[in-house]
């Protein structure tokens, strides 16, 4: 405001002027004031991190009204896509974007994406170098929970599709865009609910493209060269809740039998034991298309699995990241037990989120574990979120159309099939997509991909709108014939 009445003042000699600056700046407080005014896809970009659609694992917690909000965002932001596509709503916060084509006889395609984001975990928050939900871009950088997974996903798109339309393009096949608010914690309000109405229509995709692969410049698997990473899978999500009883009593005289020694065991062989180590498709495809840019031995051992399928797979699983591509992994991540520093609990509790390769069976894995565990005192109960879509076809017309406006944009990388080693929500899509691939053009080093569910999550903004550029090139390649 200060600085507002010194700009008048210093103009009141001139009339003219003096009702030239009112005007102009009268209007920049009411364009403010509705939001219109964005100065450019970044910064739109910034505004999406501050709205704070966490996903809690207690529905109690989470604040909907943040939802709600963001969605009236979106849709003031970008009016074209709003007044022309036709918009759903699924459970109140999940929303369906239809853009008709002009040959409804042709099967249409979905691209998906989510803008619920993990919480922050708790004590970390002095760690971030910009607040999580502050929205900063500095030093090249968008910073925020949502920068990678996945709220700009549904930002880029929309963008894209604003220009596009613009540009008065209309596609031939008809797209759909899903973008939901539940897929960190299982997707059953969203892409569940949004999956099961089309199906009732009768509605069935070409393909789906969901998140999942990048573009990676540093992968050490492929050293100089960048890798564009589609994925044709991603692993099978279960978590096992191990419930250890035992003795209790006062800590001067332990007993022999205690819960939480017990407990601590167990997870203590998970950890110490993981599940072996092989190679699935589609990393084997992976390794295939790798081993001419590799070369040497490595690249000859790539290329002929029948003899080094082993060594691959070993030497794989030598790289924290690699690691989970060649075996299905166990993470203990949280322990539960006791009430006072002097009293031996008599329950105790931990929970083991597991990720199964292709192939793996849930039931398979899990009397495994349980025969590992070999302890009549702790009961393993598992919540599970059903087998992951089946491996996607190399040869589809979706992985062609992907690669294919991949290499329009990323020329310098080499277009690579792979597999996503979390986990989404594209399993409830399977009632209507037989073929799933996930693609999402953000070109990510290795070390800031680890920012992923973590501190200091961030996009570059160069990478960021190059995505833009992507996701453009994705719709006219998946629009046409």
């Amino acid at each position: 405001m200060l600085g507002r009445l010194s700009i008048l003042a210093s103009v009141k000699k001139s009339k003219h002027c003096f009702f030239k600056v009112v005007f102009f700046s009268s209007l920049a407080y009411v364009l403010a004031f509705f939001g219109t005014v964005h100065a450019g896809p970044v910064e739109r970009m910034a505004e999406a991190l501050r709205f704070e659609t966490v996903s809690f694992q207690n529905p109690d917690k989470i604040n909907y009204q943040a939802f709600a909000d963001f969605l009236a965002f979106i849709e003031q932001t970008y009016p074209r896509v709003f007044s022309t596509l036709s918009a759903e709503r699924f459970s109140d916060y999940s929303l369906l974007l239809t853009w008709r084509g002009s040959q409804p006889e042709l099967a249409p395609v979905l691209l998906d994406a989510h803008y619920d984001v993990v919480p922050i975990e708790q004590g970390t928050l002095q760690d971030w170098l910009h607040p999580p939900f502050a929205g900063v871009v500095a030093d090249g950088y968008l910073w925020g929970r949502g920068a990678l997974d996945d709220k700009m996903a549904v930002i880029t798109s929309l963008e894209a599709l604003e220009r596009l339309l613009a540009a008065g393009y209309t596609p031939e096949r008809t797209l759909y865009f899903s973008m939901v608010h539940d897929e960190e914690i299982g997707g059953h309000q969203g892409a569940a609910v949004v999956a099961s109405a089309l199906h009732e229509r009768g509605v069935k995709f070409a393909y789906m493209v969901g998140e999942g692969g990048i573009v990676l410049p540093d992968n050490p698997m492929l050293a100089g060269k960048s890798m564009a990473l589609v994925g044709l899978a991603e692993k099978t999500y279960i978590t096992l809740h191990l419930n250890a009883s035992g003795e209790g009593g006062h800590s001067s005289i332990p007993p022999r039998n205690n819960a939480a020694v017990s407990l601590a065991r167990a997870v203590t062989k998970i950890h110490d034991n993981p599940l072996p180590v092989k190679l699935v498709e589609p990393v084997t495809d992976m390794l295939r298309v790798m081993g001419p840019e590799v070369g040497g031995l490595t690249g000859w051992l790539m290329r002929n699995q029948w003899l080094g399928a082993i060594p691959i797979a070993h030497q794989m699983a030598g790289d924290r990241t690699n690691n989970a591509l060649v075996r299905s992994t166990s993470a203990v991540t949280m322990l539960d037990s006791g009430v006072k520093e002097n009293v031996v609990p008599q329950k105790a509790h931990a929970v083991v989120n597991m990720r199964l390769l292709p192939g793996d069976k849930v039931d398979e894995v899990v009397a495994s574990i349980v025969e590992l565990i070999d302890d009549e005192n702790i009961v393993v109960k598992l919540d599970s979120w059903g087998q992951s879509p089946p491996v996607a076809d190399l040869n589809g017309e979706g992985y062609a159309r992907i690669s294919e406006a991949a290499a329009r944009v990323f020329p310098e990388s080499l277009i690579v099939p792979g597999m996503l080693t979390a986990t989404t929500d594209t399993r409830h899509y399977q009632l209507v997509a037989d073929e799933v691939y996930r693609f999402r053009a953000y070109r990510v080093s290795m070390s800031d991909s680890r920012s992923i569910h973590a501190t200091n999550e961030r996009l570059a903004t160069d990478s960021l709108l190059r995505a833009i550029d992507f996701t453009e090139q994705l719709v006219l390649a998946v629009a046409k014939l």
